[in-house]
């Protein structure tokens, strides 16, 4: 017992521990000969583990612990190894025209504030979104200007200014897009979007130049990741709708009762019906076959109909020859 704990104390001496990953390593550990079997290398490999989850443990043990209503807890220091990333740094995503032109101008960008206060309602709004501050359907009147034209609706004219300006955001967003696809820069929400590009970091072969059926595909699916699948958003000038829209199953209720509830079992009952005709010779709907009795001889009734007036009205009518009241002399 003393000399496997003196091997234990040993093996800890020489091993390198990171409690910040939780992790050990022996750096001068090597295997004197080579196994002559599979389970023997097993077994090495089994015992030279369990020194090392023991020298992890004897450390994490001699740590102070603070007390805490769900036992002792320990706070492990930071790591020492750096362990290498999964995937490759990401490439840098080209500045935008708005970027470019700040920098050279020299323009900071400020935080602005999520809530200001609104004149008409005397409280306190988000910028955006719902209920803001300032929202047009919460004015009633517009101050008229003296550029204003006679006859021209305000109101209209404000949505109409708003439209051109989400429609100005929405060209700038698909052009930046499109400046980062060369680059091979896109997000990776994008690119996961497009079937056709691949994800940032792996080693598939960029497209030098993206396609424009690609970035439509892009912008297409981006238009419709809403609640409603962009049934009720806005199109764009030019935009195609989707060659393929999704179709949503619809399911059965599951509790039985009348309408909807019903369905299930007039269904069930439909295939079975449907099931037992096919393999029973007796089984006949006999109202049913009476009505497609009746049905056929009003169709046939109403073809020859058809036929005979469209024949009628073909035959040349002869008029009739007055005979003269003149007589030979």
């Amino acid at each position: 017992m003393a000399e496997g704990t003196a091997a234990a104390a040993a093996a800890a001496s020489s091993c390198e521990v990171d409690l910040g990953n939780l992790m050990a390593y022996d750096p001068s550990h090597h295997i004197a000969a080579a196994p002559s079997s599979r389970e023997e290398l097993r077994e090495e490999c089994l015992r030279k583990a369990t020194e090392l989850a023991q020298a992890v443990a004897d450390v994490l043990f001699a740590l102070p612990p603070n007390e805490d209503r769900d036992g002792p807890i320990v706070h492990l220091p930071p790591p020492t190894t750096r362990l290498p990333r999964e995937k490759h740094l990401p490439k840098p995503k080209p500045p935008t025209k708005w970027e470019q032109f700040a920098k050279m101008k020299g323009i900071t960008k400020r935080k602005k504030n999520k809530r200001e206060w609104d004149e008409q309602t005397q409280t306190w709004k988000r910028t955006y979104g719902y209920d803001r501050v300032n929202d047009d359907k919460d004015i009633p009147i517009l101050e008229a200007k003296a550029t204003d034209e006679p006859g021209v609706d305000p109101f209209a004219q404000r949505r109409d200014e708003k439209k051109k300006r989400v429609e100005k955001q929405e060209k700038n967003r698909l052009q930046n897009l499109k400046r980062a696809a060369k680059v091979g820069a896109l997000p990776s929400h994008i690119q996961l979007a497009a079937t056709a590009l691949p994800i940032t970091g792996t080693k598939a072969d960029v497209p030098k130049k993206s396609r424009k059926e690609d970035l439509e595909g892009v912008a297409g699916m981006a238009s419709s990741a809403t609640a409603s699948g962009g049934k009720f958003d806005e199109k764009l000038p030019g935009e195609k709708p989707p060659k393929h829209p999704g179709k949503h199953r619809k399911f059965l209720p599951v509790a039985e009762g009348k309408g909807m509830g019903n369905q299930e079992k007039q269904q069930n009952d439909k295939i079975l019906n449907a099931l037992l005709a096919k393999n029973s010779e007796d089984q006949m709907d006999v109202s049913k076959a009476i009505t497609m009795y009746k049905v056929k001889k009003e169709k046939q009734r109403r073809k020859d109909k058809d036929t005979s007036s469209a024949s009628n009205k073909l035959k040349a009518q002869k008029k009739p020859h007055k005979k003269s009241s003149k007589k030979k002399a």
